[in-house]
């Protein structure tokens, strides 16, 4: 069963291969939008949709008359085509949905197109160390991990002052963690980041909580700023790097919990959360986005996958309002930290009590979706496995 997961390395560029990077991304957000004018005014002519192929020979024939479009490399080019196509599947998928905000695609603006990407070789190698793209030049690259598995496409990020190389991976295998019999629920929340059944709990850094003073006053200088004014453009990139470096704290913090999870327990249940309907709660949705939870069980479900743990989800109906003693059902509202049940006498933190309830939940080797890896630990053939449903 193939597997794709994504390495993300620094490149540190000249000014001479950003000069080319930047106008690579301006000419393919300027194709972009001219994609979606196309579509747009074929059907209106004709009552017809515009397809990919058809754009295809469009870049051809523009190509030819055209300058600018010469000095990109025609994979990435290309790989514009996929995009808008894309836009325009998700579109129509949410019209078949009745999606109230189907959202028709929409033009690219200066600072919401940042990235091409080299499809495949040999628009993209290595040599000596460095990355060579095509159309741009041999760039330094920091190879801080070893890749594992067969490059698929490279992905070219510009992330405000800051260049990473993306690559996308086939067949990453499998790295088996030693036996381990514990089973654990883990029950996330905002007080503390993460309480599992044991009792341990993890504390909640709000990375971005903890930054909001100095963020305030970096976009209250920001919006003083004359639009166009060379200190606006210094301040912007200031308030970039605070929300990269807020980015990356919880990245990093997300990576070392999980590895401590998925290393100390052979099966792990989480709740399935709705976290989108969460975050339209205003009073928790700051709170929420913080603290990162769905980034968070992404990375803990594909570390249990290479694990070979057990990976489930389970419905979260209820885990903190049913009394993990004696079952019986008792209501309290969020502001309620301590479960105290009146039927059995269980005394014991509410978010504890939710996550042996979600633990007694796990249906792990009956129903549910479980990760890869579970083929390991049961000792079915990956021919079986592959039947069954994947999780994240």
């Amino acid at each position: 069963m193939s597997k794709i997961r994504t390495y993300k390395y620094r490149l540190y560029t000249t000014k001479n291969q950003v000069y080319k990077l930047e106008n690579a991304i301006e000419t393919c957000r300027i194709l972009y939008n001219s994609c979606l004018v196309d579509r747009r005014n074929h059907y209106e002519r004709t009552g017809k949709g515009l397809s990919r192929i058809d754009q295809q020979r469009i870049i051809v024939a523009d190509k030819a008359r055209m300058p600018l479009l010469r000095e990109v490399h025609s994979q990435v080019l290309q790989d514009v085509l996929f995009r808008v196509e894309r836009a325009f599947k998700a579109f129509f998928r949410r019209l078949a949905e009745k999606d109230k905000k189907a959202g028709y695609p929409r033009f690219k603006g200066k600072e919401r197109y940042n990235s091409i990407t080299y499809p495949q070789k040999p628009g993209f190698s290595f040599k000596e160390g460095k990355l060579v793209l095509s159309k741009i030049g041999h760039i330094k690259i920091k190879m801080h991990r070893q890749i594992e598995g067969k490059v698929k496409t490279c992905t070219i990020v510009r992330d405000s002052d800051r260049w990473y190389a993306c690559f996308s991976v086939e067949k990453m295998p499998l790295r088996i963690a030693p036996p381990s019999n514990k089973r654990i629920g883990i029950d996330v929340g905002i007080k503390n980041f993460a309480v599992l059944s044991d009792g341990a709990s993890i504390e909640n850094p709000k990375y971005l909580i903890k930054s909001e003073t100095k963020l305030a006053r970096l976009q209250k200088s920001l919006s003083r700023k004359k639009k166009g004014s060379s200190n606006r453009g210094k301040t912007k990139l200031l308030v970039a790097r605070l929300h990269r470096t807020i980015r990356n704290q919880r990245a990093d913090f997300h990576h070392k919990i999980s590895r401590q999870i998925v290393d100390s327990y052979g099966t792990i249940t989480v709740e399935d959360l709705q976290i989108r309907n969460m975050v339209k709660n205003h009073h928790i949705a700051k709170s929420i986005s913080d603290a990162g939870w769905g980034l968070f069980l992404a990375k803990l479900a594909y570390k249990a996958e290479e694990a070979g743990r057990l990976f489930e989800k389970i419905a979260p109906n209820n885990t903190s309002q049913i009394c993990s003693g004696c079952g019986e059902k008792v209501l309290k509202s969020l502001s309620i930290r301590i479960h105290k049940c009146p039927f059995c006498g269980l005394i014991l933190d509410r978010d504890e009590n939710a996550a042996i309830n979600i633990l007694k939940r796990s249906t792990v080797g009956t129903t549910g979706s479980y990760a890869w890896g579970e083929a390991v630990q049961l000792g079915s053939s990956l021919n079986q496995e592959a039947l069954s449903v994947r999780s994240g």
